[in-house]
């Protein structure tokens, strides 16, 4: 499967990588700590310009670059989807003109942009904002805001997205993209991913667990395991693979915009990653767990997630398994207590 990986990672780079390369047009990212600064933070977020993830400076201790990071208990942050490949992007179209994004990095290219321009990049300690249009079509802007977010647990990063068009015309098949390969510790690529929301999601057009295909909307993409085309799954796996996500929102009048919402973040069980998405009432997501422990989620369960994408919002529960361990656990309690009477 990692053959077969690494030949996926070179064609998505032979497919955004090409002569309209923007990666020179900034260098400005930023790291974004859920509660602001890292010594008391749980989670941290690397954003490039771009929009995309997987920045440097890197303050992982399992990649040279951030990307979603959770705090293990020995106070280091350690990076789900850096280590190996930088395979996160996203990428919007409208008609046939597309833009695209993904920090897919080897030794001969630092990333891919493709079609993008950078209009602007702010990061403070509350939030960083990426806007970009399109080069070839200077009125469709993107506009993504990550945050941290307000809801408890805070075990998550929201990141507004808007996609305006500024243009005079309406633009149609507008189309989005988020896509990233799970590289979760301490067992990176070797991971169990799980997508929950696809059945009720009107807006999603295609979903399946290629972390390495390109993000541009236009160009076809396919999964690495069967059984994970357009359909909820949990704890596919083992395998180095991950979550992609296709939109159509359809058409986007002149002077008008679509706005939803994407999620990153980390918990260190499932119980607390599902708890997070339900009080978030998020639609659709993708899970993210070790290999070995994808029944509780401990030490750490990464979420992916959207809302406002047409769906409705989902009630997670745990798996059978994790309820089951939870049950012994009380059991037990209930037995030393009686010992202890």
């Amino acid at each position: 499967m990692k053959i077969r990986n690494d030949v996926r990672k070179a064609t998505v780079l032979a497919l955004i990588g090409g002569a309209a390369l923007g990666v020179g047009a900034t260098a400005s990212a930023d790291v974004l700590y859920n509660t602001g600064v890292a010594a008391t933070a749980t989670i941290a977020i690397g954003v490039n310009a771009q929009g995309h993830l997987n920045a440097t400076p890197g303050v992982v201790a399992n990649s040279t670059r951030t990307g979603i990071a959770y705090k293990f208990a020995d106070g280091s942050f350690r990076d789900a989807t850096s280590p190996g490949c930088f395979c996160e992007g996203w990428g919007v179209s409208a008609g046939t003109p597309a833009g695209s994004v993904a920090a897919t990095a080897t030794v001969a290219n630092p990333g891919g942009v493709s079609n993008l321009t950078v209009d602007s990049f702010v990061s403070n300690a509350a939030s960083i904002t990426s806007a970009v249009s399109l080069t070839s079509l200077p009125g469709l802007k993107v506009t993504h805001v990550y945050q941290t977010s307000t809801k408890a647990p805070t075990s998550l990063f929201r990141v507004d997205v808007t996609i305006a068009n500024g243009t005079a015309s309406d633009l149609t098949d507008v189309r989005y993209v988020r896509v990233m390969d799970w590289d979760v510790p301490p067992t990176e690529f070797s991971e169990y991913v799980t997508i929950k929301g696809t059945a009720t999601t009107t807006l999603l057009e295609l979903s399946h667990d290629d972390g390495f295909d390109t993000p541009n909307p236009l160009l076809p993409t396919s999964a690495i395991l069967a059984g994970t085309t357009d359909v909820d799954f949990t704890d596919s796996g083992p395998a180095d693979h991950g979550a992609y996500f296709k939109f159509n929102f359809g058409t986007v009048k002149a002077g008008e915009s679509y706005k939803f919402a994407i999620y990153y973040g980390a918990a260190g069980t499932e119980r607390d990653a599902l708890a997070a998405i339900g009080a978030e009432g998020i639609e659709l997501y993708s899970l993210g767990q070790s290999n070995g422990n994808q029944i509780t989620g401990s030490p750490a369960t990464f979420i992916f997630g959207f809302k406002g994408v047409g769906g409705v919002p989902i009630e997670p529960t745990p798996e059978p398994g994790s309820l089951a361990l939870l049950g012994l656990g009380l059991a037990g309690l209930g037995f030393a207590r009686r010992r202890r009477g």
